[in-house]
């Protein structure tokens, strides 16, 4: 066997959510460690790098107005762009994702993600959000030519109640289909 198939797969997550406490960073974990379990039942080792958003902020706003890039801004696009596969956690306020996930986008430009694998998953802030915002964001992902995979992971309220009294079943099961999802393409992409 070949040393490059005992290499890792690298595995990016970008957490986009701002606030405190972080529950997209919570929910960004609880996908990343999903992955990682699904990589390692198929024999493959993951090594994850966390891009967390909200530390760019300032850096997305420089890169909007004098259109340069911060080398902590250039270190995140380098972790996300070498990955082999992606996990895109973000809230989703009124009807659209965070702002800080639509400028990491704008950053990467059309195409640098060309058939990357991604699994999206929104943190909602209520229970009653339009199931067109999935679309909108798979949309945004085409548009730099990732791939994503076909279960999105939506976390709300209920869902965070019920993971506080250790009983988060369903959001489980939605998380580890997605995870399952990933491995499979993030393999596929590396033969």
């Amino acid at each position: 066997m070949s040393a490059a198939a005992w290499a890792p797969v690298s595995l990016a997550v970008v957490s986009a959510g701002v606030g405190r406490p972080r529950p997209t960073r919570r929910l960004a974990d609880w996908v990343a460690e999903a992955v990682c379990r699904s990589l390692a039942a198929g024999g493959a080792r993951a090594e994850v790098e966390v891009v967390e958003l909200h530390r760019l902020v300032a850096d997305l706003a420089q890169h909007c107005i004098q259109g340069r890039a911060s080398l902590d801004l250039r270190e995140a696009i380098a972790a996300v762009v070498a990955a082999d596969g992606l996990v895109v956690a973000t809230p989703v306020l009124a009807a659209s994702p965070s702002e800080v996930f639509d400028s990491f986008l704008a950053v990467l430009g059309h195409g640098v993600l060309s058939g990357m694998p991604v699994l999206l998953a929104r943190n909602r802030s209520s229970d009653r959000q339009s199931p067109d915002i999935t679309q909108v964001m798979h949309r945004r992902l085409t548009c730099v030519r990732a791939d994503p995979v076909p279960t999105v992971v939506v976390a709300g309220p209920v869902d965070w109640q019920a993971a506080a009294h250790s009983d988060a079943a369903r959001l489980r099961a939605c998380i580890d289909q997605a995870a399952a999802e990933l491995a499979v393409a993030m393999r596929a992409r590396r033969q």
